[in-house]
């Protein structure tokens, strides 16, 4: 559409480029953000360049529309998690949202061999909450656990550490010596990895929660990341109070190596899943931001709080998708005329405009605008043209689905949402849309933000809302996630053709051939197979008090807020 297609080349303009870390799995409707928040300049962080002053109480004040699951960086999956994560973990690297570029985190630096196969780390001197060294043993236990074939619970990242010499094969079984794993701690203050083939974002991949060290208290207790007195963290902050489904609040980690740039004593987390309250308590003065990537404003008062406080609103393109997943392996939705039928009668820009209300893009593809390609954007070179929006072709595709599986009517389905009002009126707009063009009925189902992570980890549903944000910037992010039995493939979908496209772009670093690759996966997942439907790409809708500085927001919409400080006011 030609509309669609100006509003693409705006959005990539806007766009923050770099390998930079994001979250996942988005828990609200406005998920994710880029760049600064509004008024947010990183400058000055201790208010003194400029002739501001600190408030007294830097106590910083935001809501969380879901509970995060949970705290194990091993088992995090989620937008939520990763936000309270970052302020309680750091990796061997951290990214720095404004260069786009990975920076020394726990490691101060380090060598790449010749090849790019090998990376020699340098562990700072950096301590644990309890006041133990962080030593290169830390990650080799960590990475371990992720890999572990036999963990209770399966690390649904596991294959975010493939990368590693024979990671996969020790996590499929073939080898049972994790000392053949690429990862050795020389000593406590050297670590070794060894890749099985370059991967040119690995350093910003470092960043990513599913790398970060844990405590050697957790060996041996399965519940340490249950409870805030046996999390031991290595970030600028701590957990210290924790009431399951009313708050979270973190404190200023005194042992943490560059605690002198942390100005702020304690981050407050709601935990409200209403966005109406959210925005009140926001005007109200209780929250210093409101708002995407962990909060949500109402999607009928955005329009009016732009216009109320335009110096508070910020809306940025992002590198995330909004998109329904269908459980392929159960009928009918195995038949992919009927999957594709769904997907022809979704009127996107109607969504856009009289929904959603918050200026996202029409999505026709899965690897949103913003990501780097071979040269320049991925998405630039590779058009999203893998379908169009067609009634008359869709109930077509429907006929022909229905008289495969013997049916003469698509039986009533179960559309799973996790609460959220935004979320709610999407179904319910796209229900009205299948029903009017396809004359099908849909069951709407809200569930919990925990209950229905687990429903799609463990493809307990028919259809379900999802979105995906970038965890690092490259097509690879997206699209590794469908491999057979990928841990956050929820689909159930198994295509051997697919799963060797991921692996031979993974096995080179031409850049080219890569993009070659990622573009012909795309194509079966969307246009052969359809085993989920795009729907648009994220823009991050927030709001922020003009006396909160220093939070940033890489380029795909996760936020850190660990550089935060408050201005008097």
């Amino acid at each position: 559409m030609k509309k669609s297609k100006s509003l693409l080349l705006l959005f990539a303009l806007v766009l923050v480029i770099g390998t930079v870390l994001a979250g996942c799995g988005g828990g609200n409707n406005a998920a994710t953000n880029t760049g600064n928040t509004a008024g947010n300049t990183p400058a000055a962080t201790d208010g003194s360049a400029s002739g501001e002053k600190l408030a007294a109480d830097q106590t910083l004040k935001i809501n969380l529309s879901a509970e995060p699951p949970t705290f194990d960086p091993a088992l995090a999956q989620d937008s939520q998690a990763n936000t309270v994560l970052k302020t309680m973990y750091e990796g061997l690297t951290r990214m720095n949202d404004e260069t786009g570029q990975a920076e020394p985190g726990i490691a101060e630096k380090w060598e790449i061999s010749p090849d790019g196969l090998v990376y020699t780390f340098t562990l700072r001197d950096a301590k644990w909450s309890n006041g133990d060294p962080v030593v290169a043993g830390d990650f080799v236990r960590a990475w371990k656990r992720v890999l572990d074939p036999a963990a209770a619970e399966a690390a649904p990242y596991a294959y975010q550490l493939y990368y590693l010499k024979n990671a996969q094969e020790y996590y499929d079984k073939k080898i049972t010596d994790f000392n053949q794993v690429g990862v050795k701690a020389v000593d406590d203050k050297t670590l070794e990895v060894t890749l099985a083939a370059p991967t040119p974002y690995f350093l910003g991949l470092l960043s990513f929660y599913t790398y970060y060290p844990v405590h050697k208290s957790v060996e041996g207790n399965a519940k340490w990341a249950t409870n805030k007195d046996t999390m031991i963290v290595n970030g600028p902050f701590t957990l210290t109070e924790w009431t399951t489904g009313q708050s979270l609040q973190v404190s200023k980690n005194d042992n943490y190596w560059d605690k002198d740039s942390i100005k702020l004593s304690k981050i407050d987390f709601s935990l409200v899943n209403s966005s109406a309250t959210e925005l009140s308590a926001y005007e109200s003065g209780q929250l210093d931001r409101a708002g995407g990537p962990n909060g949500e404003i109402p999607t009928e008062q955005l329009p009016i709080v732009q216009q109320k406080y335009p110096d508070e609103f910020n809306r940025k393109g992002i590198a995330s998708v909004y998109y329904y997943e269908f459980n392929v392996t159960e009928k009918p939705f195995s038949n992919v005329k009927i999957r594709k039928a769904l997907a022809m009668t979704i009127d996107r820009q109607t969504l856009i405009d009289k929904v959603t209300l918050g200026g996202q893009l029409p999505a026709f593809g899965f690897v949103p605008p913003g990501i780097a390609g071979a040269n320049g954007e991925y998405r630039t070179a590779i058009k999203d043209s893998y379908f169009t929006e067609d009634d008359a072709q869709a109930k077509t595709l429907l006929e022909e689905g229905l008289k495969e599986e013997g049916l003469t009517k698509l039986p009533t389905f179960t559309l799973s949402y996790n609460t959220s009002e935004g979320h709610k009126k999407i179904a319910l707009a796209i229900a009205d849309m299948w029903k009017k063009a396809l004359g099908v009925d849909v069951k709407l189902e809200n569930q919990e933000w925990a209950v229905f992570i687990e429903n799609r980890q463990h493809q307990n549903f028919q259809v379900a809302r999802a979105g995906w944000t970038a965890d690092y910037n490259d097509p690879m992010t997206f699209l590794d996630m469908w491999v057979t039995k990928g841990g956050n493939n929820d689909t159930g979908y198994a295509n051997p053709a697919y799963d060797k496209l991921i692996a031979d772009a993974k096995a080179t670093d031409d850049a080219a051939v890569r993009q070659e690759k990622f573009a012909a996966a795309e194509k079966l997942i969307i246009q052969d197979d359809m085993i989920l439907i795009p729907i648009y790409y994220y823009t991050n809708n927030s709001l922020t008090k003009p006396y909160l500085k220093g939070v940033t927001l890489d380029f795909s919409g996760a936020v850190d807020l660990t550089r935060a400080y408050l201005l008097e006011h």
